[in-house]
């Protein structure tokens, strides 16, 4: 037995790092590197609950009554024809609308019809080519990096899972993410303590029909309830058709986007919310400032949702300017905290630095921006950007509305 778990272990080593994904949301940090004591006179910033452990299962909401058979039926008109189960996938995104209280508009319908389709073709669990590849690649880099014999690696590798296979023929069976997230949780289950010590190490971070992330799914559904029976586990229903419309639209709509084009809606999608009008501010900043920034949508540095504890080219910039902002470090730190937030819009760090460049440019300077970021992942085997991601999807949301008058 304890022979049996030694190898697991070593094998869960190696797998729990064998895929990467495309960006994620994260969380805005309680405090920023360089913020100090608010001086007098100023509030101190609304303490932010403490951080909480994710219960196994989220609470769950009673949903909303059924949507009116008028609103499923105008859904299906969006659809585009070679999509199997036209009635099926307008059924979820109209309950997903319900029970998320959006309006059903035709832009608004057209916008989660372009992210699907530009995201997995309208195929509930899209494959993904040459998936068993890329995590045979990834375990042998593992092998040779900690220096576990080929030996206990194939003997692990050929221990029996809960479906009768060995994780030898899963791995060389793979096709699509919703395998490779059973496989890695059926790893954990494996493993001693494999749900305590494993369970936030899953590799598998998006996932889906809209490809969300499975952390905003779970986050939301901490915050808000989820309208559904769950039958494992949020992570789980992620890779459902309903659950992952549901999420994907919840991430996409169901916040307040100050954009006059739904492209730059499209790039947040992709990038984080908030990431284009963060993209523009970097670009105005970067004008009166003199620095050379990236426009990339985050101004504070992040490692593991948090701040690190050097500043930001960002910031740097900033604080060049203080003086011109006339804002103390302790003010710019906490409007910073804003930054993925809705409210950055209204703070005084926003609201000055762009007065100052419009007065420089002697119009208004834009307000949102495409955020230049590159995408990795092993499954991308093309450079790809965020620019052409928001570019692409935004000509299937113009064919969309063409497709539903």
């Amino acid at each position: 037995m304890r022979l049996r778990h030694a190898l697991l272990c070593g094998a869960a080593t190696l797998l729990l790092a064998a895929c990467g994904t495309t960006t994620e949301v994260r969380d805005s940090p309680t405090m920023p590197p360089g913020a100090t004591t608010p001086p007098a006179g100023e509030a101190p910033p609304p303490a932010l609950p403490p951080v909480e452990e994710r219960p196994p299962t989220p609470s769950t909401v009673t949903p909303l009554p059924q949507p009116p058979a008028l609103t499923r039926r105008r859904i299906v008109d969006f659809i585009p024809a070679r999509a199997k189960d036209r009635p099926g996938w307008a059924r979820d995104i109209a309950e997903a609308f319900h029970d998320l209280a959006i309006d059903a508009t035709p832009e608004a319908i057209c916008s989660v019809v372009a992210i699907t389709e530009q995201e997995s073709l309208f195929v509930a669990d899209p494959p993904v080519p040459g998936l068993s590849k890329i995590v045979w690649k990834e375990i042998e880099t593992r092998r040779a990096r900690y220096g576990v014999p080929q030996l206990v690696l194939d003997a692990a590798l050929a221990t029996r899972g809960p479906d009768g296979r060995s994780y030898k023929a899963r791995i060389d069976a793979l096709r699509t993410e919703r395998e490779m997230n059973t496989l890695y949780q059926d790893m954990i289950a494996e493993l001693p303590l494999g749900t305590t010590l494993l369970a936030s190490r899953n590799p598998v971070r998006t996932g889906g029909p809209m490809q969300v992330s499975v952390a905003f799914a779970e986050d939301h559904a901490r915050a808000h309830g989820y309208p559904y029976p769950v039958e494992r586990s949020i992570r789980d229903e992620v890779f459902t058709r309903r659950g992952g419309m549901y999420f994907g639209i919840a991430i996409l709509l169901d916040y307040p986007a100050p954009y006059d084009d739904p492209v730059f809606r499209f790039a947040d999608f992709n990038a984080g919310r908030y990431a284009s009008r963060n993209a523009a501010f970097q670009k105005a900043l970067s004008s009166l400032s003199g620095h050379r920034l990236a426009p990339d949508g985050d101004l504070l540095r992040y490692r593991d949702g948090k701040p690190a504890p050097d500043k930001s080219a960002t910031r740097k910039a900033i604080d060049a300017i203080a003086t011109k902002l006339d804002l103390s470090d302790w003010r710019i730190g906490r409007d910073l905290l804003r930054e993925k937030a809705a409210e950055f819009n209204e703070t005084r760090l926003y609201r000055r630095l762009f007065e100052l460049a419009d007065r420089k440019a002697g119009r208004r300077v834009e307000r949102a921006s495409i955020p230049r970021i590159q995408l990795k992942s092993p499954k991308i085997t093309r450079k790809l950007t965020t620019e052409w991601f928001a570019k692409r999807v935004r000509w299937r949301y113009d064919n969309c509305l063409a497709r539903g008058r």
